[in-house]
């Protein structure tokens, strides 16, 4: 069914007139054109049906043609504004937060894929593309079961908030604030019942923010109307007033989601008495736990400095009350030699956050249902001793201390020729570990949560150099005495010199290293061809990116199938963003009556600059190029990625020829010293001229 949302954002029926939560008159269903069913738009995506319609434009159900009709959600971007310069900055601003939101990857989120233009009855409209999530969202939910007379469990509400908290802690770490946080913008996923977050403020808050610079200047007799974002009685005052977010605002919203499912009413009802604010009335509508009363009533005090201010308390606070998360799974062994494998394929279920100790790895079992356990901390210590005993020393280490070991089995030294034996009913005894190693081994783990690095995935890596750098191993595990200190010792330092290289990497992108696949690739060069460039000329950039901080890895070889090609991938997908910013990109634009340009710069150890130059066949063209000797690789692409490079990495410094396609033209330097180059690359043009 078609549905209406009003300017904030607020979910109504197809046939309200006015917006049930703030009153603003809704958009007629009539007052414009909207696509048609079975409408091709980009040359790919075919419209299925209409899902609502708000203030910014429509929101459309759609068939990927280019992936077999896999359905897609597309989101137009049509904010009412007067002219060409104010919709060229709507256009901006929507490019900037879409491509913050392209680096969200998460299971609990929608994937968006790309942006793209399309005109249509004469105008151009923009369209964002994400995944389409199958399933009913919770404020629909509600509505049916209030028709059967029932809401929403204590049991229920808080599994929603220890399966929201995680996807809420990913998006703040990264700096993303959600903003909208209600029953509207949250689906019960229908194949597992799990949540999914959709429909995140950011793109929302740039309409606003346009329509409010495109009204007239304000007077004193009108004053200026400034919109914030938010739905009345779910956000925040700092939000509404001030437009102040934080990642306590969202806490905010999401407490009040789950009481408007515990109840049934509106916020307006939970937070009023007698038409007065009453920030205590909601406690009258609900029978929980006091304890869970108190941790619901510090999420959404109206000071924010009294609130929880990360959603890892609020999930802290949840277990001190008794309540669990789904069972977690075991890391893989530190010291293990890696296994072969074709390509990373991320269980789907995995949650990306950063885990608390080197060994703990959260995830969800994909079930709607999962099973919980009770003894959690004697269950814990059985599963982290089997732990440490299959995948060797590394998590004994690691999780061996003082609030531990009374709680845990006696820990055997395994030996080089024979099994380890089992553990037996005695007091803990750490690893013979000396001081130092084991403040190493702490500094090793504290820098690898503060990067946000996944444990799993850092294990595999730091394996595979470590192995590579001692083949006499012969893939033997590491053990824990004396005799493998030596090597313990390499395996950290290796483990130290990684996390000095991936803390050049953003945090965004090394949140998602162990999780990308092809279809990353794909959809960056997708996301890449909306600025006129190719694969291509964004694998240039990220390779001189990576084998900067990466110089021992072979050229030659395929990377993407080992646990290095997952940095690759996190390098490319920081080249995107430069390249959508425009610090890896940069438009040729030849003078009035001139058919030659130059365009300089400084090259900076492992950044490299794209060019673009809209150029025509039977043109001549000229590149020139000055810079110190060998300092510069250039490649030179032409329109269609079929075509064959006309350079490719290379030393030369001139390049002369004929045009034989229409389009942009790529012309890609990357810089091949260890020093900041600077260069100058002219540009000529000239038009093939036929004598009489």
């Amino acid at each position: 069914m078609t549905t209406l949302y009003c300017s904030q954002g607020h979910l109504n029926a197809s046939d309200s007139r006015f917006c049930r939560l703030c009153g603003e008159v809704l958009p007629s269903s009539n007052a414009e054109a909207n696509l048609g069913v079975g409408q091709l738009l980009g040359w790919r995506y075919r419209v299925v049906s209409e899902l609502g319609q708000g203030g910014f434009g429509r929101t459309y159900l759609a068939e990927d043609t280019n992936r077999f009709d896999e359905p897609c959600v597309l989101k137009e971007f049509a904010p009412q504004v007067q002219g060409d310069e104010a919709l060229q900055k709507a256009e901006e601003l929507f490019a900037r937060e879409a491509g913050i939101l392209y680096q969200l990857q998460h299971s609990q989120i929608p994937r968006f894929r790309e942006m793209f233009r399309a005109d249509w009855q004469g105008q151009e409209r923009i369209f964002l593309v994400q995944d389409y999530v199958e399933g009913e969202n919770y404020y629909e939910v509600l509505k049916t079961r209030l028709q059967q007379g029932c809401t929403f469990s204590e049991l229920e509400v808080v599994q929603l908030l220890l399966q929201l908290l995680p996807v809420l802690n990913y998006i703040h770490s990264v700096g993303v604030i959600h903003r909208d946080i209600s029953p509207d913008n949250l689906i019960q996923r229908s194949p597992d019942g799990v949540p999914v977050l959709i429909d995140f403020g950011g793109v929302k808050q740039v309409a606003a923010k346009v329509i409010s610079a495109s009204r007239p200047v304000a007077t004193p007799a009108q004053p200026e109307k400034v919109t914030r974002l938010g739905k009345v009685g779910y956000a925040p005052a700092e939000q509404l007033e001030l437009g102040e977010v934080y990642p306590h605002s969202d806490l905010y919203a999401l407490a009040v989601t789950v009481l408007v499912l515990l109840t049934g009413k509106e916020p307006q009802e939970l937070f009023s008495s007698n038409g007065s604010l009453n920030r205590h009335q909601w406690r009258q509508y609900v029978t929980l736990r006091p304890g869970l009363v108190t941790v619901l009533a510090r999420m959404i005090d109206p000071y924010p400095n009294k609130r929880y201010q990360s959603a890892q308390e609020v999930e802290q606070a949840l277990k001190l009350l008794g309540y669990t998360t789904p069972e977690q799974q075991p890391s893989p062994a530190y010291g293990q030699p890696p296994a072969p494998i074709p390509a990373y394929s991320p269980n789907p279920a995995t949650i990306a956050v950063a885990p608390k100790g080197l060994t703990q790895s959260v995830a969800v079992p994909p079930v709607a249902n999962p099973r919980r356990r009770k003894g959690g901390r004697v269950i814990a210590s059985t599963v982290l001793l089997a732990g440490m005993i299959a995948g060797g020393w590394w998590a004994g280490v690691k999780w061996i201390g003082p609030a531990l070991k009374s709680q845990l089995p006696e820990i055997v030294k395994p030996s080089p020729t024979k099994p380890s034996p089992k553990p037996t009913s005695t007091q803990p005894s750490a690893p013979d570990f000396s001081k130092s190693e084991q403040e190493r081994k702490q500094t090793i783990d504290t820098r690898r949560q503060q990067l946000g690095i996944d444990n799993s995935f850092f294990v595999e890596l730091v394996n595979q150099a470590f192995y590579a750098k001692h083949p006499e191993m012969n893939g033997r595990k590491l053990g824990t005495d004396a005799g493998d200190a030596d090597l313990r010792k390499s395996w950290d330092e290796t483990a130290l010199q990684y996390l000095d290289r991936l803390e050049q990497i953003s945090p965004e992108a090394r949140s998602r290293m162990g999780q990308y696949t092809e279809a990353d690739l794909r959809d960056r060069q997708n996301a890449v061809s909306q600025f006129n460039l190719s694969g291509r000329a964004l694998n240039d950039l990220a390779d001189a990116a990576f084998f900067h901080l990466f110089p021992e890895q072979s050229r030659g070889e395929n990377l993407l199938n080992k646990p290095i090609g997952q940095v690759w991938q996190a390098v490319s997908a920081d080249q995107l963003l430069a390249v959508q910013s425009g610090k890896a990109l940069q438009k040729v634009e030849f003078p009035p009556d001139n058919f030659s340009d130059r365009v300089s710069g400084t090259l900076q150890p492992g950044k490299g600059k794209a060019y673009i130059a809209n150029l025509a066949a039977n043109q001549t063209l000229r590149l020139q190029l000055q810079a110190a000797t060998d300092s510069v690789y250039l490649s030179l692409y032409p329109p269609t990625g079929k075509s064959p490079a006309l350079l490719e990495d290379s030393r030369e410094t001139t390049w002369t020829g004929k045009l034989t396609e229409s389009g942009y033209y790529e012309i890609v330097v990357v810089p091949g010293s260890k020093s900041p180059t600077n260069y100058a690359i002219d540009v000529t043009v000239a038009e093939e001229v036929t004598a009489p």
